[in-house]
């Protein structure tokens, strides 16, 4: 049986549109699986702002890489997870497939902005030459361990070159081996469906709040042509909001008693950690990252 990640993905891709809530911790990851959610996403910006900095591509790939084996070793699901420009040129991408695909994760995204890059939805961005991103996309696919392993092609073009060189860049990746297209700061629903259209294929769709992109829906999206929705930094906007108002309680009132109502109580951490003191805890155990790193005879490639 193919238990790798990017089996279990792909498997998913064929029946529905997958959702993919933004995990920014393995505590939260556990909270998605609880949910029932099928997959969670490692979004680049919140790991980096939950280290204190901006989405500018400060973190380092090991920095990275250990928050996607913990996500993936505390939610049994598969991981899509963010990898920026891929930390450098092909021979950076080469690692970055290496180590993520070691970490644990289904798959991983680039995208084809300057380093440093700025999150999709401000302006100011700049683009790399599409041939350089095929390179890039190139060797991802071809030192892959597992041919499982989703490669996922990001593209900005839209906010900085137009919808027309979007697409013309999509359709170029896919041709340089991407299983799916990313195009990222799409401005309306009719953005999306004219880019599902004209660019056919597996594609995600980026559901960020505060952004170019309006709120939509799931279903939405699926009607559309997308077949894989993140919302990456929605669970953590909720969280921080939360936590900026108990401070303001704190500061005022010298007590948390009037926001105890809101908490997660000792017992429900207790549950989503399947944690109880009266027995032994056990390791969770549903990633598949000894697949990963050992895949079966003949499958490897170079």
């Amino acid at each position: 049986m193919n238990d790798h990640p990017g089996h279990r993905l792909r498997e998913l891709l064929k029946t529905s549109t997958v959702v993919a809530p933004g995990a920014f911790n393995a505590l939260v990851a556990r909270a998605v699986a609880t949910a029932g959610f099928d997959a969670c996403y490692v979004s680049g910006g919140a790991t980096a702002n939950v280290a204190g900095f901006p989405d500018i591509g400060l973190l380092t790939l090991e920095e990275v890489a250990r928050t996607i084996r913990q996500i993936a070793d505390a939610s049994g699901l598969p991981v899509l997870a963010d990898a920026d420009t891929g930390y450098g040129q092909v021979e950076s991408v080469i690692r970055t497939v290496n180590e993520y695909e070691r970490a644990g994760a289904a798959g991983m995204h680039i995208e084809d902005q300057v380093f440093p890059k700025r999150c999709g939805h401000l302006d100011g961005k700049q683009l790399v030459p599409a041939d350089e991103m095929c390179r890039k996309i190139e060797a991802a696919v071809s030192h892959r361990i597992a041919p499982d392993f989703l490669v996922v092609a990001r593209t900005d073009a839209r906010g900085v070159t137009g919808m027309d060189d979007a697409v013309d860049r999509a359709m170029q990746y896919r041709s340089a081996g991407a299983d799916m297209i990313f195009p990222e700061g799409l401005r309306s629903l009719d953005e999306f469906v004219e880019f599902a259209d004209r660019c056919p294929g597996l594609l995600l769709a980026n559901m960020t709040e505060f952004g170019k992109t309006p709120d939509i829906t799931v279903s939405s999206f699926s009607q559309a042509g997308y077949d894989m929705v993140i919302f990456p930094l929605s669970l953590m906007r909720l969280a921080m909001g939360a936590v900026e108002e108990g401070l303001s309680v704190l500061s005022q009132d010298g007590s948390m008693g009037s926001v105890l109502d809101r908490m997660q109580t000792r017992a429900q951490l207790y549950e989503l950690l399947d944690y109880s003191p009266d027995r032994q805890w056990v390791f969770p155990s549903g990633n598949s990252r000894a697949e990963a790193a050992s895949p079966p005879p003949g499958t490897e490639q170079s």
